[in-house]
């Protein structure tokens, strides 16, 4: 019997796939049932093993390789989804980066700017646009943004911007698609307990944050993947051009 949750035969790409949110909502889009294909950068064997898993979900899955701030990669990621998968039905837009080093705004270099905005806006930019060019109707797509793009974040001006960039990209994504059903949202984390976030995390400071969160825990990625998962599954057909907080409250706070 159908769940409200069964993605089965749904085809998904998810950027940033082999490891922390983008690993675990793969994973969690298989357990529902649809098939997944992977972005990833460098980590071979990390995303080898994101399929290894996928697969013994008894679901087809790949992954692709890529720098996703180069519009011939985002294409070859797609084009891999084309000889793979018989059309797109899902597509997650996770990849990207967090500089962990305060700089304040007028020390920022251009390169520094450039780099965040290549990874983290530019990618998305390209990848979406492929994505949107071969989805079918009722598709979905989730970009992953985040507190810092609500509310901004000092010292990190550039990530708040990508992000905020990317709330914005949602909004008016989901007016152009519409009419073909498609749902465009936006997932916005917090802190996150990944690979990305540990150098910040050491010593006393994961406590100090804790606190800092109204539900007083950071969370796994797994916590972040089933928001996820539930906007593109039926339970969220009527949900578009929405900003989902999965961050503990702490986007209310100071």
């Amino acid at each position: 019997m159908k769940t409200l949750l069964d993605l089965r035969g749904k085809n998904a790409v998810v950027t940033g796939g082999s490891r922390g949110v983008g690993r675990a909502t793969a994973l969690m889009l298989a357990d529902a049932g649809a098939s997944v294909g992977i972005g990833y950068r460098s980590r071979e064997q990390e995303a080898l093993e994101t399929v290894k898993e996928l697969e013994a979900r008894g679901v087809k899955s790949w992954a692709q390789v890529g720098d996703l701030g180069d519009p011939a990669h985002a294409r070859e990621l797609f084009l891999r989804a084309d000889r793979e998968f018989d059309g797109l039905d899902i597509f997650v837009g996770n990849a990207g980066i967090w500089p962990p080093d305060d700089i304040p705004f007028a020390e920022m270099s251009e390169e520094h700017w450039r780099r965040t905005m290549r990874e983290n806006l530019d990618s998305v930019f390209y990848t979406t646009r492929e994505a949107i060019r071969r989805m079918r109707d009722d598709g979905r797509i989730v970009l992953v943004s985040s507190t810092a793009g609500q509310r901004g974040e000092a010292f990190h001006g550039d990530y708040a911007a990508t992000k905020g960039g990317i709330i914005s990209l949602v909004k008016g994504l989901c007016v152009e698609l519409g009419s073909r059903g498609i749902t465009v949202n936006c997932v916005a984390p917090g802190w996150v307990d990944t690979e990305m976030a540990h150098p910040v995390l050491k010593g006393g400071r994961k406590e100090a944050i804790s606190r800092s969160i109204p539900l007083g825990r950071i969370p796994p990625p797994e916590d972040i993947a089933g928001p996820i998962v539930f906007l593109c599954s039926r339970l969220a057909r009527h949900v578009t051009g929405e900003i989902l907080n999965v961050n503990g409250g702490s986007v209310l706070v100071g």
